[in-house]
């Protein structure tokens, strides 16, 4: 998969050479001269931004301050000055990096190269969780055991996601309905019951475990 990088300068001529050269690098790329056109590029979903500080209209500053609680992906700025203080600015207003120009073209390839692998590993270990030799992916809702995929229902995903982003911890039966079917849910806590008792027969026969263990007169947790 290519990485989409947005560049943002008023310099229309630096926009095009980052460009040229990040296309070269397997990038695909968008670029903007203004704030303005910054906020339309937007629709792209960047997966990383080079932002010029000293933009005429509205400086990267306050551009960033406007998008970042709606952009997750890095924002490495680009400044020709760097002080302590605009250091300290960039970063409260959302910012990841500083650039400082005059610049060569393989540490800006580098310093992205470095961001993007951040926040993918950022990304990817909150979303892959390993036990014992099974794998479950909680962003596409898939459980492999040796590259052989375990078919679940949407409720036994929900209740092996709850379970095991909290492993270790001892939950009853209303406690696991309450984060699986929600407060407002009207049923019976007892369904719990047979839900597990489904997803350890899948575990038990595709991997010879059964992961969720019952602690007696209290409720059931995931193993460690």
């Amino acid at each position: 998969m290519a990485y989409k990088i947005l560049i943002v300068d008023d310099e229309v001529m630096l926009t095009d050479l980052l460009a040229a050269h990040l296309q070269n690098e397997g990038y695909i790329t968008y670029t903007a001269n203004g704030a303005e056109a910054a906020l339309q590029q937007l629709a792209c979903v960047p997966d990383l931004i080079l932002l010029d500080i000293n933009m005429p209209d509205t400086d990267g500053l306050s551009l960033c301050k406007m998008i970042r609680d709606n952009v997750a992906c890095p924002i490495v700025f680009l400044t020709a000055r760097i002080t302590e203080q605009d250091k300290v600015n960039g970063f409260l207003t959302g910012g990841d990096d500083y650039i400082t120009k005059p610049f060569g073209l393989p540490e800006v390839t580098a310093r992205i190269a470095a961001h993007l692998r951040r926040d993918e590993r950022s990304r990817s270990s909150q979303k892959l969780f390993a036990a014992g030799g099974l794998l479950v992916n909680l962003s596409s809702r898939t459980v492999f055991w040796q590259q052989r995929e375990i078919s679940f229902s949407k409720r036994e995903f929900d209740i092996i996601e709850f379970l095991i982003t909290n492993a270790g911890q001892v939950f009853d039966r209303e406690r696991l309905y309450e984060a699986v079917w929600g407060l407002d849910a009207e049923g019976d806590a007892g369904v719990i019951k047979e839900h597990v008792r489904k997803i350890r027969q899948k575990l038990q026969e595709a991997t010879g475990r059964t992961y969720i263990e019952t602690v007696w007169g209290v409720g059931y947790r995931w193993n460690r």
